[in-house]
């Protein structure tokens, strides 16, 4: 009796509150206890589809799939790093020369003992309403090392000629004859000197913080390439390393250029 009520109840399992499908003989399991036709049989409940947790194996296999890709970091090929670096490096090196000629220019504007036409560069005229050059609308020359000659192409401009270099910072008192003007370049003193060849240092260093700015602008591509994943660490380390090669490169010419000048600027 005990065994007939308990093939009538019901099976509930921990994580299943559902009752059980009716007992089958394809899921019976021989053990002793309900007596059939001559057998003895307990009906236990099986996994059958109707309540069985259901899991893809699709599904499963493509999550896994899934986290070994993106466990997977391509490496970039030599093709791809040169493509990037040649990039970066051009464009570094075009400002750094850019940077190399505005310190010459800096320098030239930079008044010696000697008469020399890149000290009016810096000189703009008011040519018609708009500002040009001075060296755009007149020839300059220098008949002798302490003498400028300025013979403008259009004889109307030369009083506005005369106006820009009286305004200007060269500290150079023209001389307008109706024809040309003449500059008549002082000899410095030692006092003179001294302060010119401190201007020229920092115009110096002016010029080495642009080049460290533009190596640093270079690093942060290359850092920005690593985050995408295009470049490992070990490739920026290196393109880095190039990098600060070219920075030490252009270094060199702005102390090249530095010295040049100073040694005009003590020449007597």
């Amino acid at each position: 009796m005990a065994l007939r009520s308990l093939s009538s109840s019901r099976f509930v399992y921990p994580s299943l509150s559902a009752p059980c499908p009716p007992p089958s003989r394809a899921h019976s399991v021989r053990t002793p206890g309900n007596v059939h036709n001559g057998n003895v049989y307990t009906h236990f409940p099986s996994w059958s589809s109707s309540f069985a947790p259901v899991f893809s194996c699709k599904n499963l296999g493509n999550n896994k799939q899934h986290k070994r890709r993106a466990g997977i970091i391509k490496c970039a090929t030599i093709e791809e790093i040169e493509a990037e670096k040649s990039v970066i490096e051009k464009d570094a090196r075009d400002r750094m020369e850019k940077t190399i000629e505005t310190v010459r220019a800096s320098f030239n504007a930079v008044r010696t003992g000697r008469a020399n036409p890149s000290m009016l560069d810096r000189v703009e005229v008011e040519y018609y309403g708009t500002p040009v050059s001075l060296k755009s609308i007149a020839q300059i020359n220098t008949p002798d090392g302490s003498t400028l000659l300025v013979q403008p192409y259009d004889k109307s401009s030369l009083k506005t000629i005369e106006k820009a270099i009286v305004s200007s910072d060269i500290g150079l008192t023209p001389n307008n004859d109706g024809e040309v003007i003449r500059l008549s370049i002082p000899q410095l003193t030692s006092e003179r000197r001294k302060e010119l060849s401190k201007v020229v240092t920092k115009l110096a260093e002016e010029g080495k913080v642009a080049v460290r700015n533009i190596r640093r602008d270079a690093n942060k591509a290359y850092e920005k390439l690593e985050k995408e994943k295009k470049l490992s660490e070990d490739n920026v380390k290196d393109l880095s390393s190039d990098l600060q090669k070219m920075t030490d490169e252009y270094m060199k010419k702005i102390e090249v250029v530095q010295k040049q000048k100073e040694k005009e600027l003590l020449t007597v």
